[in-house]
């Protein structure tokens, strides 16, 4: 299970949770798409309209419907979603009078996890009750990010806010790699910030780079994945070559395990 989060907006969470829950579908896993962002852009880019819901994220964190029978499929992607709206906002402010709030969500997903080979939650560009939610349900992070100079400051505080999460509620954190979005390699400080990541981070940055590709900006208003709106553009080809690496990370991950 994997929290894709960054407190910095416009980074490409939303993007990456899209495109790499379709990308790993696309290769015959089991994909569970949990949005947790009010702005319920990722449920939008699949493809379903955050208006018309009947059940969302907010409904299982506050305990009124089970995570069972809120999952709904994405027209297009073959991958479940979790679909979430404005109404997540009123589950953060009602989250924080209730015992055991950064637990609403592992407990949710609980009884549903063994149904999936991955669970990608999308979070909000903050830290807040919704993050901490998903940093506490998860089993890493992965952080997109864009190589510019504040991006590194922003690395920071979200890296002490994962090693709190790990000190308090979730030992099992850890940092499951970092992503470069929006990437123009003609631009020298993208290529400095990208060194640092690599001498800092090592093999914990993924070797795929996400450039800066228009159908990849274009499909959300599509409400599809890249993969269905452009497959041969380089946006979908980044995001099948990102589902590569994560299946051999997992592979290593299981064979180190045994």
């Amino acid at each position: 299970m994997l929290a894709v989060a960054n407190q910095k907006g416009g980074v490409g969470k939303t993007t990456t949770c899209v495109n790499l829950a379709a990308s790993l579908a696309a290769t015959h896993r089991r994909v569970l798409l949990v949005d947790m962002d009010p702005q319920g852009n990722a449920t939008m880019g699949c493809g379903i309209n955050k208006m018309d819901l009947e059940l969302t994220t907010c409904d299982v964190l506050l305990g009124d419907a089970t995570a069972a029978d809120t999952i709904i499929s994405a027209p297009e992607g073959g991958f479940a979603v979790l679909p979430g709206n404005e109404d997540l906002t009123l589950a953060e402010v009602r989250l924080l009078q209730e015992l055991g709030r950064e637990m609403r969500l592992r407990q949710a997903l609980a009884p549903v996890r063994g149904l999936y080979d991955f669970i990608l939650i999308d979070c909000p560009p903050s830290i807040n009750m919704l993050t901490v939610n998903a940093l506490t349900a998860a089993d890493g992070v992965l952080i997109p990010m864009q190589c510019e100079y504040y991006a590194l400051e922003g690395l920071t505080s979200l890296l002490n806010t994962i090693e709190q999460v790990k000190n308090s509620v979730n030992p099992d954190l850890e940092v499951y790699g970092l992503l470069r979005t929006m990437v123009d390699p003609r631009i020298n400080l993208s290529n400095e910030v990208s060194d640092q990541l690599i001498a800092h981070f090592n093999d914990k940055v993924f070797r795929t780079v996400v450039p800066r590709n228009v159908r990849l900006a274009e499909a959300p208003s599509f409400g599809k994945p890249v993969l269905y709106h452009d497959k041969t553009s380089r946006g979908a080809l980044a995001y099948l070559a990102l589902a590569g690496e994560v299946l051999r990370r997992e592979d290593e991950r299981l064979s180190k395990a045994s």
